[in-house]
């Protein structure tokens, strides 16, 4: 394969490893996954741009006039299959009362899927790391700031958020969905330095989905990397990119989602960044681990999912399972009710970031509406990048 305009090769025995293990996968066509549509399902998330994203294809080829049928027809040399599978000839559609179409695949084949995409994942991420390491110079995470004769700070005129202001809580307790709707937002949102890493100027008006109050200003690559990688719109991956918002940079993550009042009020995350936590930090001795060059490392690639939701706190329940575990795939490692989780939050949060932990309470749940309106579940769609 090629990524970021390098050729990969790969050992002819691995290839025939890899053969013979596909060749003994055994596919119950009984066994179905749903794999879309899904109502107001977020897109996935991910940082890294593979070649394959399945679902996406899919999805997109299924939505194209006149269906599969169509799709089924192109033009000869056109590539249909998808890691070397031939998905039309094993999906299976289902209509309910004659409306509503659904799409499903036998689950071995949507674990192989699964398992050539983070494939390509990884071999991306490797890639990148190798340009980042041969880069002579990387870019500050801060401008650079000096004191003048009076002692005081000031920055320095060549950083890029020279002539920025910084945030000063001008938007709290707004609400998104008036702000969104107000003439001259976006020219406003772009005066201001991003409220995270304050190195790049913000572009978009990062919101709490949950509760619809505006958190802050943020670039681009901070929106993305505070977005859940969403699989489906209750199912995430919790990948290496949460060790930066749950360990390196905790206190900056939290004072940012608790930016929103009714996370602040109630001591908690939306519910998919609590699930990551979840997953991520209170079930991180659950996770299996094998032998590696340098001690141990974790098996596989931490996945989250829930039922319900947090306007249904008794109901609500996380399961954490490691996919991608030599021990055996998709194992579930923990079900942890969303109350339990809550509770586990604090505790951390607390011991974590105090200062964090003493600005919320439930003494500040005054003047929030009882009943909060749902904003839009995924701001990424056309005509709607800003926000």
């Amino acid at each position: 394969m090629r990524t970021s305009g390098g050729q990969w090769s790969v050992p002819e025995a691995e290839v025939h490893r890899a053969a013979a293990e596909l060749n003994a996968v055994r596919m119950d066509r009984q066994d179905l996954v749903r794999i879309g549509p899904f109502r107001r399902g977020p897109r996935q998330g991910c940082d890294e741009e593979t070649p394959l994203r399945w679902r996406q294809r899919i999805t997109g080829e299924l939505q194209e006039r006149g269906g599969p049928e169509r799709a089924a027809q192109r033009e000869v040399g056109r590539p249909y299959h998808l890691a070397g599978i031939d998905w039309r000839q094993v999906l299976v559609e289902r209509t309910r009362d004659g409306t509503q179409r659904t799409w499903w695949l036998p689950r071995a084949v949507v674990r192989l899927l699964d398992a050539a995409e983070h494939a390509e994942t990884q071999w991306v991420q490797a890639a990148r790391t190798r340009q980042e390491s041969a880069a002579v110079t990387d870019p500050p995470s801060h401008p650079r700031q000096t004191q003048n004769a009076g002692g005081r700070q000031t920055t320095n005129p060549k950083s890029p958020t020279a002539s920025l202001r910084p945030y000063h809580k001008e938007l709290e307790g707004q609400l998104y969905s008036a702000l969104s709707r107000k003439p001259g937002t976006s020219r406003r949102v772009a005066e201001w330095a991003c409220a995270v890493c304050r190195a790049a100027p913000a572009t978009v008006l990062d919101h709490c989905h949950e509760h619809g109050y505006v958190r802050a200003p943020l670039c681009q690559s901070c929106n993305t990397q505070e977005r859940p990688d969403h699989l489906y719109s209750n199912d995430i991956r919790v990948a290496n990119r949460y060790t930066r918002l749950f360990h390196t940079d905790t206190a900056a993550w939290l004072h940012h989602w608790h930016r929103c009042p009714g996370c602040r009020a109630r001591t908690t995350l939306p519910l998919p960044h609590l699930a990551a936590w979840t997953a991520f930090i209170a079930c991180r001795s659950l996770r299996p681990t094998h032998p590696a060059p340098r001690g141990r490392k974790p098996c596989g690639v931490l996945r989250v999912s829930w039922t319900g939701s947090q306007n249904t706190p008794r109901s609500c329940l996380l399961t954490v399972a490691v996919d991608f575990c030599p021990s055996g795939e998709h194992r579930v490692l923990a079900r942890v009710p969303y109350r339990e989780a809550a509770e586990r939050f604090r505790v951390w949060l607390t011991e974590t970031a105090p200062a964090v932990a003493a600005a919320a309470g439930p003494d500040r749940l005054d003047g929030l509406p009882a009943q909060f309106r749902p904003v839009i579940a995924d701001t990424s769609g056309e005509d709607l990048e800003l926000f």
